[in-house]
């Protein structure tokens, strides 16, 4: 997919790349999602929720090392999804299981194995 640009056209590739570096100047403490890799993917959530939500419902099947809740550049809101890593393979397993299609906060979550970006 091409962008159009001020300066021309590059690629959707070249455009994320550049905003991120440009972000990592503006605060190298800043952390992005593609950089992390989170294992669960948790979709169709509240706009309501929590990073301390996420983290204490996932509790409940095992110690969660990060929680990640992807916000929209320009409005700063929440995209509706997030990522969630835990120690053991074995404990995101059950939580995927017993996740998946729940209801939570009035929706019936989406929770599954994480695809890297463009599957």
């Amino acid at each position: 997919m091409l962008t159009l640009t001020p300066l021309g056209v590059r690629s959707r590739k070249a455009s994320q790349e550049a905003v991120s570096l440009e972000r990592s100047f503006q605060n190298p403490d800043l952390l992005f999602v593609s950089d992390i890799p989170m294992t669960i993917y948790v979709g169709n959530l509240s706009y309501q929720a929590t990073v301390d939500d996420l983290k204490s419902v996932f509790a409940e099947y095992g110690a969660v090392k990060r929680v990640v809740l992807p916000t929209d550049r320009e409005t700063g809101r929440m995209r509706g999804f997030a990522f969630v890593e835990m120690e053991q393979d074995a404990q995101e397993d059950a939580a995927i299981t017993e996740l998946d299609g729940a209801e939570w906060m009035g929706r019936q979550l989406r929770v599954n194995k994480a695809k890297p970006k463009g599957e």
